[in-house]
């Protein structure tokens, strides 16, 4: 007979932050990352069967990578702005740049990690204080790579 209680899953991962590293050099933790994946197009191709019907077939198309947003109260830290300025400057070839994003749970042990390649800063956006406001300001970056995988912590 079942047992009510299942002893033998495994709970989700809760993410408590993320920490990104650059070239083996870690960039800055944050609090929030979005956009970690990849998809492929669907291409539709017609043709006819065998009994001489119009059918549409989906196939798989090109394969793309999601753009990465990390956000993170702003600080005093500006490696993240530099590397973007590379990018501003016109010197995209140097700005690329393979490294990982690694998740930790509330008691600060790695639980997921992603490494990427040939990444760059596409976006970086600054806060938006208000006088009246209360909140920590905040800074958010974009990476765009050409690859992302899901490796064993």
């Amino acid at each position: 007979m079942p047992s009510a209680v299942d002893t033998e899953r495994e709970d989700p991962l809760i993410g408590f932050h993320f920490a990104l590293d650059v070239q083996g050099v870690i960039a800055g933790y944050f609090t929030e990352c979005s956009g970690i994946g990849s998809e492929t197009e669907i291409a539709e191709q017609k043709a006819v069967n065998e009994k001489g019907v119009q059918v549409v077939m989906k196939v798989p198309g090109r394969l793309k990578w999601s753009d990465v947003t990390l956000k993170r109260g702003v600080t005093s830290d500006m490696q993240l702005w530099d590397w973007r300025k590379m990018v501003e400057d016109g010197d995209v070839a140097s700005a690329r740049k393979n490294g990982s994003i690694t998740m930790f749970d509330q008691a600060l042990t790695p639980k997921a990690k992603w490494d990427f390649k040939n990444a760059w800063p596409s976006k970086i956006s600054g806060p938006t204080p208000k006088s009246d406001g209360n909140d920590i300001s905040l800074e958010e970056i974009t990476i765009v790579h050409e690859y992302i995988v899901r490796v064993k912590v």
